[in-house]
C-alpha cells in the first residue's frame, strides 16, 4: 500500500540487498547507466564540439534540478566536485584580518568543514566551536549565545551526520543577520529527505552533495549562494570558469562573471553531472514532503523495534528533530556492522554515535524489520 514503492525497481540494488545506508551512498538509479554512456557517446562523436554542445552549461543546468529540490531560484545553484570546494569558495570571499573576524561553527558539523575554518586561522580568523554537550544534540540557544557583532559567517549542518539531530536554521539565521554576519548551511543529511527552503530561510549560502539522499553519486556537490550578494563577494578560491569571458583567455585580474558562474572555479566534472541527473530527478518527481512523510513513519518504527529489543537509540525520538536517520548504539559496533554486510544488510557506524541505519523512499518495511532482526541476533550470540 505504499505508493513511493513504485519507485524501488529504479535501484538494482535492493533486489538482493538490504540497503539501509543512504545516508551514507545513496542506491544508484538504473537508469544512471544510460546517462553515463550517453556521456561516453557525446564525448565519442563530438569530441570538442560537446562543450559548446551542452557541457559548459551543464554546472548550472544541473544545478537548476537542485535548486528546485532546496527552494532556490533557476540559475542560482552552481555544481562542483564536492562540498569542501564549495566551502573553501564560499570563506575565500571574506577578509579574515579585521575586527569582524569571527567564524561560529556549530558542534556537530562535519569534519571536512571544520579543516577549512580552522585553516583560516592563519589569514586572522578566530574559529569559535559550539560545543554539543552531548556529542549528539546541540541547543540552539548555545549557537545563538557564540554570534555576536564580530561575527561574520556563522556555519551549521542542518541536520547532524552521527545523530540525525535538525537544527533550527531559521532562529540561527535570524541572529547572524541581526548583528551583520552570514550563515552557511551544510544540507547534505537533509536535502532528499527533510525539506528545506534556502529562499524562505534566507540564507545567505547553502552547501550540498549527490552522493546521500539525493542518489546522485560522488563527484558533484552544489553550491547556493543568495542572489542580491553576488555582486559583492569576489571569491579568491575561484578559476577560469569564474570570468565573465573566460575564453578570451585574458591575463590577471579576474573579471567576475555577472552571474553565479562568478562562483565556479576549474573545469567541471562533467561525467559526475552526467551521473547526477537522475536521482534529482526522481527526487523532484516524488517530492520531498512525501519523501519526508515515509521517512518518519519508518524511523519511528525502527526506534520502536530497537525499543522491544532493548537496543538504546541515539537519535531525538521529536520528529521534527529527527532526519532520516536512526542511531542504534550496539556494543562492538564496528564488529556488527561487518557481520551485517556479510549478511547483506548495509549500515554503518560512527565512533561516539553508534550504527546507523537509514530507510528512504524505495526501502520496505521488511527491510527496516529485517535490519533490527539481524542486529538483535548478532548482538545476542555475541553475549552467548
Amino acid at each position: 500500500m505504499d505508493p513511493l514503492l513504485r519507485w524501488r525497481a529504479e535501484f538494482p540494488i535492493v533486489e538482493k540487498t538490504t540497503y539501509m545506508i543512504t545516508h551514507s551512498l545513496g542506491a544508484m538509479p538504473r537508469r544512471t547507466e544510460d546517462r553515463l554512456r550517453e556521456y561516453a557517446a557525446t564525448w565519442s562523436t563530438r569530441g570538442i564540439r560537446a562543450w559548446e554542445e551542452g557541457w559548459w552549461q551543464m554546472p548550472i543546468a544541473v544545478g537548476n534540478l537542485v535548486g528546485r529540490i532546496i527552494g532556490a531560484g533557476e540559475d542560482e545553484v552552481t555544481m562542483h566536485q564536492n562540498v569542501s570546494v564549495c566551502q573553501s569558495t564560499v570563506v575565500s570571499c571574506f577578509d579574515w584580518s579585521g575586527r569582524r573576524n569571527k567564524l561560529v561553527t556549530d558542534g556537530l558539523n562535519f569534519p571536512s568543514n571544520d579543516y577549512i575554518y580552522h585553516s583560516l586561522s592563519r589569514l586572522g580568523a578566530r574559529v569559535t566551536a559550539v560545543a554539543a554537550p552531548d556529542g549528539l544534540t546541540l541547543p540552539t540557544e548555545l549557537i545563538l549565545d557564540a554570534i555576536d557583532t564580530g561575527t561574520q559567517l556563522v556555519s551549521v549542518s542542518h541536520v547532524a551526520f552521527r545523530s540525525s539531530y535538525v537544527q533550527d536554521l531559521a532562529a540561527i539565521v535570524n541572529r547572524a543577520h541581526a548583528v551583520g554576519a552570514m550563515v552557511i548551511a551544510d544540507l547534505y543529511q537533509s536535502a532528499g529527505t527533510v525539506p528545506v527552503n534556502v529562499r524562505g530561510l534566507n540564507l545567505d549560502f547553502a552547501t550540498g552533495g549527490s552522493v546521500k539522499w539525493l542518489c546522485g553519486g560522488p563527484g558533484a556537490g552544489y553550491l547556493y549562494v543568495r542572489r542580491d550578494l553576488w555582486p559583492r563577494l569576489e571569491p579568491a578560491f575561484t578559476g577560469w570558469m569564474a570570468h565573465e569571458q573566460p575564453f578570451e583567455f585574458a591575463a590577471g585580474p579576474l573579471r567576475y562573471a555577472g552571474n553565479a558562474y562568478r562562483f565556479m572555479n576549474g573545469t567541471p566534472n562533467v561525467p559526475a553531472l552526467y551521473a547526477a541527473r537522475t536521482g534529482y530527478e526522481i527526487v523532484n518527481e516524488i517530492g520531498v514532503p512525501a519523501i519526508r512523510e515515509k521517512s518518519l513513519r519508518q524511523t519511528q518504527r525502527l526506534m520502536d523495534l530497537a525499543d522491544e529489543a532493548g537496543i538504546p537509540v541515539n537519535t531525538c525520538r521529536a520528529p521534527e528533530l529527527r532526519g532520516g536517520v536512526v542511531t542504534l548504539d550496539v556494543p562492538n559496533g564496528r564488529e556488527v556492522v561487518k557481520e551485517l554486510e556479510r549478511r547483506e544488510v548495509l549500515v554503518d557506524y560512527r565512533p561516539g554515535a553508534g550504527i546507523r541505519v537509514a530507510p528512504h523512499f524505495y526501502s520496505t518495511d521488511d527491510d527496516v524489520e529485517r535490519t533490527v532482526a539481524e542486529i538483535r541476533e548478532i548482538v545476542n550470540g555475541r553475549r552467548g
